[in-house]
């Protein structure tokens, strides 16, 4: 309370400061905290933006099958390779970046899916070649 009393005491000060000055515009009222503003700011398009909408009540998730979930991670793997792709490196398939990225699972388990999409997303070529070349050493086939 005794906080509030001195913001308040505050801005009549500044305020009272600015009234002499050749650039102060008309005084606009400030809401209390806690109110919406006076009126909507325009978006870009002319409409009126509500900036303090309630907000909307959140959607309940269903939780996906283990089938699914493996479609996502395969088509977010299959996107990367593509990624790859266009950026020279031919033969990177959807797979290989699964390995890649599973591999640093085999310890630790599989953490949750956010974290196996961020890897995946993440993953930069430098990365992705570094494992190819020890992979290929850790399975030498010419023994």
């Amino acid at each position: 309370m005794e906080h509030e009393e001195l913001n308040t005491q505050q801005l009549e000060a500044t305020a009272g400061d600015n009234e002499g000055s050749a650039d102060a515009g008309p005084k606009e009222e400030m809401p209390e905290p806690g109110e919406p503003p006076i009126e909507p700011l325009p978006d870009d398009e002319g409409e009126t933006l509500e900036c303090m909408a309630e907000p909307e009540p959140e959607e309940e998730w269903e939780a996906l099958s283990d089938l699914e979930l493996n479609e996502v991670i395969e088509d977010i793997c299959n996107s990367k390779a593509e990624e790859f792709r266009m950026i020279g490196y031919e033969h990177v398939t959807g797979m290989e970046i699964w390995e890649c990225v599973s591999d640093k699972y085999k310890k630790t388990g599989t953490p949750p899916l956010h974290k196996v999409v961020n890897d995946i997303l993440s993953l930069k070529v430098t990365q992705f070649m570094n494992w190819m070349t020890m992979s290929i050493y850790k399975t030498n086939p010419f023994k």
